[in-house]
Order: C-alpha cells, then sequence, then structure tokens
C-alpha cells in the first residue's frame, strides 16, 4: 500500500472532514512523511510498537501497510510484548506526521522511540527482540480505547511502578504474560496503594526506598515468612482471582505469580513510606523501627529473624 493509499483510507476514516488537512509547512518541515488525518495520542510509557499498531488500527491497516504507507522500510519480524520497533530518525518523523503529534511530545512519551543512529538517514524500522525483563504490559482496556478513536483497546506499555494501577477505570497489568489486564474493584485497597505511592514520589527518598520495601515484601511473599501477611495476601488473591478467571487459564504461570507485584502492593508501598521517612544511620535496636512499620503495615506485631531482609537492611544496609 503507497503513501496515496494511505491518505485516500484516512479521507473516509476521519470526521470532521476539516481535520483532515495537514498543513503544507507541515510537509516542508518533514520532507516525505505522509500527512495524517487523525490525531492518535500515545499513553506514557507506551511502546514504539504498541504505538505504531494502534495507529495502523485507528486507519483500519495492518501494520505493513501503515509503514509502507508512510514510507518506512520494515525489517524483520515480531509483535509485542515479546519485540519492540526500532525507528530510525527519519521514519520518527514520519510516524510523528501521521500522528500529528509533534515529535518531542512523542519522543517523551514513548520512551523507547529516541533514536540510536542519528546518521541513519533513510526511514527505516526494524523488530528487536525483548528479554523478559524488559517487556511492557498491557495498559488500560479502557484508557486505550479512548486513546484509539475507539479502534482498539490493547495498548503495551513500559509502565513505572507507581502507575501499577489505574485509579480511574480500577484496572492493573503487573506481569507481560497476561493475556488482559486485571480487574481490581473488588479490592478497593489497591486504589488507596496508588494514590499513597503518589505521595511517596516527593519525597527524596522514594526511588531508594521503594526499591529496598519491593525486595523485602516479595521476599516475604514467596518465602511466606508472616503469617499474617501470608494470609492477607492469599486472601487477596483469592478477591482477584474470583472476578479475574483468565489469571487461573493462562497456564504460563500461576495466578500467584503473575500477580504477586498486585498482591503485594499495598505491604510494598506503606513500607517504602515508612523506610523514606527513617533516620538513614543503622542503629543495633530496631525494635522502635520495627513497632512503626508493624503499625504501618496494620499488624499486631513483627518480630522478623536475623535473616529476615527487613532486620538486615534496618541493622546494616541503611546509609
Amino acid at each position: 500500500m503507497s503513501r496515496t493509499d494511505v491518505t485516500a483510507c484516512a479521507a473516509v476514516t476521519a470526521a470532521p472532514a476539516q481535520r483532515a488537512v495537514l498543513t503544507a509547512q507541515a510537509w516542508l518541515r518533514i520532507p516525505s512523511a505522509a500527512p495524517g488525518v487523525i490525531r492518535v495520542r500515545p499513553l506514557p510509557g507506551e511502546a514504539t510498537a504498541s504505538y505504531s499498531q494502534r495507529l495502523a488500527d485507528t486507519y483500519q491497516l495492518t501494520l505493513t501497510q501503515l509503514l509502507d504507507g508512510a514510507g518506512i522500510t520494515l525489517t524483520g519480524h515480531g509483535t509485542p510484548p515479546t519485540a519492540e520497533l526500532r525507528l530510525s530518525p527519519a521514519a520518527s518523523h514520519h510516524i510523528a506526521a501521521l500522528a500529528r503529534i509533534p515529535l518531542p511530545h512523542l519522543t517523551h512519551a514513548l520512551s523507547r522511540l529516541a533514536p540510536n543512529d542519528a546518521h541513519h538517514t533513510a526511514a527505516a524500522a526494524h523488530w528487536k527482540r525483548l528479554e523478559a525483563e524488559q517487556q511492557p504490559v498491557r495498559a488500560c482496556t479502557l484508557c486505550s480505547r479512548h486513546r484509539s478513536h475507539g479502534a482498539t483497546d490493547t495498548t503495551w506499555v513500559h509502565r513505572p511502578p507507581h502507575c501499577l494501577v489505574c485509579p480511574r477505570h480500577h484496572q492493573a497489568a503487573p506481569d507481560p504474560r497476561l493475556a488482559s489486564p486485571i480487574h481490581t474493584r473488588a479490592v478497593p485497597e489497591l486504589a488507596a496503594a496508588h494514590h499513597a505511592h503518589q505521595r511517596l514520589l516527593q519525597h527524596p527518598r522514594a526511588s531508594t526506598a521503594w526499591t529496598a520495601a519491593r525486595a523485602i515484601t516479595t521476599r516475604w511473599y514467596d518465602h511466606q515468612q508472616h503469617p499474617d501477611l501470608t494470609h492477607r495476601w492469599h486472601t487477596r488473591l483469592n478477591q482477584l482471582c474470583a472476578i479475574n478467571p483468565h489469571l487461573t487459564t493462562t497456564g504460563s504461570a500461576s495466578p500467584a505469580l503473575l500477580a504477586r507485584d498486585l498482591i503485594t502492593y499495598p505491604e510494598t508501598v506503606a513500607l517504602a513510606r515508612t523506610l523514606a521517612v527513617l533516620p538513614n544511620r543503622p542503629h543495633r535496636t530496631t525494635n522502635g523501627a520495627l513497632t512503626l512499620i508493624a503499625h504501618r503495615l496494620n499488624l499486631d506485631h513483627l518480630t522478623p529473624n536475623a535473616n529476615d531482609p527487613l532486620r538486615v537492611f534496618l541493622t546494616h544496609t541503611r546509609r
């Protein structure tokens, strides 16, 4: 499909006609870029492949047809989330023109868009396979549909941990192996944890506190080190499975693993907020800190053994 075909298809798809016009000045700024008639907004942290596919869906084209019509040569094969689409600088300009999004804005939203080879003048794209830890997760389906003019509800994003939950639509996707997001309305403490996490981000030690807290709660979860928390997390897992049958049918991993970050999220946020305000200097006596942490975690008491990651952090790690 040629660039003319893309333009013709877009002219039929878009309404009203007035927004289907790309100015001559834009053509001069971005030579040979296919003119876009529909403005498709990216989601924060969206994968380049995901955004390009949403753009194609909006025009009712395949990704290959869209790139060919935009004058971009595609090599290799792949699909999100296991692969990412790498664009040359010229290809990035073409996509920005077609999407009617200024390139600086698009680069800011698509964290993996920034091209590596500034000397590559051809409009080219190629697929790059991603390791499991690099793979994006599914975004909220309702947010995706809203930003895709109703064309699709599938978006893949490299989501930062403080955006694990969509509090507006009560959805979350903690693992790329999940075929669809997890509905969280039945577990209201997850939305509350999201809001608390936003407040945590204002603290200068938020990043280090979050990293430590997540490592600690993950260890507690995997080894079932604290019975009260284990029981709470098991109850939360059952609540999520009851309203998300796909958690038990994914097959690639157990529900307990697929939803682990989500299940422990409220306690991880609470622990991180507490660690962020503790004095930096380690102390041999940690009873006061443990009492405060137990209170923040809604536990009657917290008596970790000498090898517990929390006690290790309190007595040796803090600087």
